[in-house]
């Protein structure tokens, strides 16, 4: 089964009707999330426009937060569509990827990182990832601030 489609609720720090919000397993900097359809989608071209315009608004407002968040308001936007293009889970989904002054030491080293560990080091656990208790533990911080955040925003 799709690891996005096991997703639950919980698992969301944010979630609009078709869309949710999650942090990554295994974050290239801090605060690299996902947007990700709650249905199984695998490509953007499968979504209707009005679901493409509710994805496109609700990750704007998640980015904006996760700035804020984050202290930041420098970030990159990317999708993977198929594995040529380097998507390694066949779901939909957009990074949403808050960067800092030399996070990485160029500026475009963020889009190398990811797709060498998702062809090559996810399934080998080179790349850094989260225990199940600390990415639980970002989810409930970020799912506190950003209620608090779309209350007063």
């Amino acid at each position: 089964m799709c690891p996005f489609c096991k997703k639950k609720p919980e698992d969301y720090f944010a979630e609009s009707q078709h869309f949710a919000a999650i942090y990554n397993l295994a974050p290239i900097v801090p605060g690299h999330s996902l947007v990700i359809p709650k249905q199984h989608v695998e490509s953007l071209f499968d979504l209707p426009d009005e679901a493409f315009v509710e994805m496109m608004k609700f990750s704007k407002r998640i980015m904006k937060f996760l700035c804020d968040y984050f202290h930041t308001n420098a970030f990159d936007w990317a999708i993977q569509e198929k594995p040529p293009a380097g998507q390694s889970v066949a779901h939909l989904h957009l990074h949403l990827i808050p960067r800092y002054e030399n996070d990485l030491p160029l500026p475009g080293d963020w889009y190398v990182q990811m797709v060498a560990s998702e062809k090559q080091q996810i399934d080998v656990h080179m790349r850094a990832r989260l225990s199940e208790e600390a990415l639980q533990q970002m989810t409930e911080r970020l799912k506190q601030a950003a209620a608090a955040y779309f209350t007063s925003n």
